[in-house]
């Protein structure tokens, strides 16, 4: 996908780079077999957007990231040259600022900003829970719910009018001195441009920001357990990324609604809890992140699978990215790690 971007200015007068630091992820388990559960509200809040960005969960492919941002980005202008963002917003409500217009965003959306779109985020208030997924592949919608024109499908649990396109484009003609801080290669190099970056008049194309809310996924269901396939949400030739959503149990009457004990052979498991009561869970709570590393069985925590019987619904609310590399685990995460969840199954 590319687009073509109409400028006031060359945006190419950059005046002076200056300087030039590493935010590449520490490796604290490079080659993991363990599963683990991750107490994402324990990450400390930091007033500076970048800086409140810390890296959970790292293989070549993508980045797993938590924030929790206090102040709006507005002092500097961001890029990440290297990787598309897809950014959950837990808590907290805003406006995202771009080249090719804003997006305002609240509880449960997810913005998908491709690589090297220039932006900058206005949050509401100080209180902001981010998760984030910065792919190095790019993030498309799932193709098996587009025909050949690129057109969604009936049966998609989603439609084009969920989908929320930038508006309210804002165009400012400026010289000066304009901070730019681009992400390339797990460095960020600052840069002074001489026009302000949101010179853009109007643009044609179809790459540029969206966003779409989790709660309007529609979700898929049967008589009896549907795979996690059906709440699939994003892909990319690495990952892919799930939603789920308050639905209907299997209505089955001999089923039970807990999933089956499993072994992903193929990804590791992600999960990251948003809302509501996670019914395959014992002592799970909101911004917790369990991962199942591949080949490792796991399911329904002891007494899980008897309480779900007779159950017919779930409010559940949960991200789930399952990769096809191996997760390693970061120093940042074991800052929050339980490391006993691996021992949640035994009786």
């Amino acid at each position: 996908m590319s687009t073509l971007l109409y400028h006031q200015h060359r945006p190419t007068q950059v005046k002076e780079i200056k300087k030039q630091y590493s935010v590449a992820p520490k490796v604290a388990v490079a080659n993991n077999i363990k599963s683990y559960r991750f107490r994402g509200f324990q990450v400390p809040p930091e007033d500076d957007y970048l800086k409140s960005r810390k890296t959970v969960l790292t293989n070549s492919d993508c980045n797993i990231i938590l924030a929790s941002p206090k102040k709006s980005l507005r002092d500097y202008f961001y890029k990440n040259t290297d990787a598309d963002e897809l950014i959950f917003i837990h808590k907290g409500s805003g406006k995202l600022r771009t080249f090719v217009g804003n997006i305002d965003f609240s509880y449960g959306d997810y913005l998908l900003i491709p690589r090297g779109i220039i932006y900058q985020i206005d949050f509401d208030t100080d209180d902001n829970r981010l998760f984030i997924v910065e792919s190095y592949r790019p993030i498309y919608t799932p193709k098996r719910y587009r025909n050949w024109f690129g057109q969604l499908l009936e049966h998609s649990p989603f439609c084009e009018r969920d989908i929320r396109r930038p508006s309210e484009l804002e165009t400012f003609d400026e010289t000066g001195d304009f901070l730019m801080k681009v992400k390339k290669q797990d460095e960020i190099i600052e840069m002074v441009y001489a026009t302000h970056p949101f010179d853009v008049v109007g643009y044609d194309g179809y790459n540029y920001p969206y966003a779409f809310s989790i709660h309007d996924f529609e979700p898929i269901t049967g008589r009896i357990h549907q795979p996690p396939p059906v709440h699939q949400t994003f892909e990319s030739d690495a990952f892919v990324i799930c939603s789920f959503v308050p639905r209907l149990y299997d209505y089955h009457p001999d089923s039970i609604p807990a999933p089956y004990n499993h072994s992903n052979i193929d990804s590791d498991e992600v999960l990251y809890y948003v809302d509501g009561d996670f019914m395959s869970r014992n002592d799970i709570d909101a911004g917790h992140i369990s991962l199942h590393p591949a080949g490792i069985p796991h399911g329904p925590h002891p007494g899980a699978t008897e309480r779900s019987i007779g159950e017919t619904v779930t409010e559940e609310l949960a991200v789930m990215v399952d990769t096809f590399k191996p997760l390693k685990i970061t120093e940042e995460a074991m800052k929050i790690a339980d490391e006993s969840y691996h021992k949640s199954w035994l009786e």
